[in-house]
């Protein structure tokens, strides 16, 4: 019997690798031309499950109206792709650039013209702190569904889209299982990459068929 074959996507990492590789446009990623062609011919493709954090639609509307295209987009593609929402958290974080502003002003060796230092501490001041986004629930999702779907023996092989090192002991939960498991990034996690059962490099000239029309 073929290989049932189930893919998790960590849909933040897989983004932020795509996007470091200089790829533009990934919302016209085939999500079912990628699961295809990773599961080949020989094996069962029974799933593709995408995990992304949830945007807020009171928070960002646009974000949230262009996300619920693309999860559209994902679901209308084929029946077996799903998508499984986190959440998106604000966090307060130290601007580590403005720190240093504020520090090369304090410590020029030459002066300046008074309005522009002014101008230039008042900027580094207003961005000391600043506001983002932080994915939650996420990493903890993808294991938890793929270590208790590897229990109840739902898949014998699975990719996982991620090159994120904290889903390592997840990986090794399910290879002890019994189960088969491949990473595929478009970078090399060398942590998570040791632990599977093989790695695949995902880049560009990988992807070139892999594109809605």
């Amino acid at each position: 019997m073929p290989e049932r074959t189930v893919l998790f996507v960590d849909g933040n990492n897989w983004y932020h690798g795509l996007r470091a590789l200089g790829l533009t446009g990934l919302r016209r990623l085939d999500y079912a031309l990628i699961s295809r062609k990773l599961v080949g011919p020989f094996r069962t493709w029974i799933s593709t499950r995408y995990y992304v954090g949830q945007v807020v639609q009171s928070e960002a509307p646009d974000q949230y109206a262009a996300q619920r295209r693309f999860l559209s987009a994902l679901a209308a593609a084929d029946p077996r792709i799903s998508h499984h929402l986190g959440r998106l958290e604000t966090r307060i974080i130290r601007n580590a650039a403005a720190e240093e502003l504020l520090q090369l002003l304090n410590a020029l060796p030459v002066r300046i013209d008074a309005r522009v230092y002014r101008e230039l501490a008042a900027l580094a001041q207003r961005h000391r702190r600043v506001a983002v986004k932080v994915e939650k629930a996420v990493d903890v999702r993808i294991a938890v569904d793929m270590v208790s779907m590897a229990q109840r023996d739902l898949f014998d092989s699975a990719y996982l889209l991620s090159a994120d090192g904290d889903l390592t002991p997840a990986v090794s939960a399910a290879r002890a299982l019994g189960k088969r498991i491949f990473v595929a990034a478009p970078s090399r996690g060398a942590q998570i990459a040791a632990f599977a059962n093989a790695f695949i490099r995902v880049d560009a000239a990988w992807l070139e068929d892999c594109w809605r029309r």
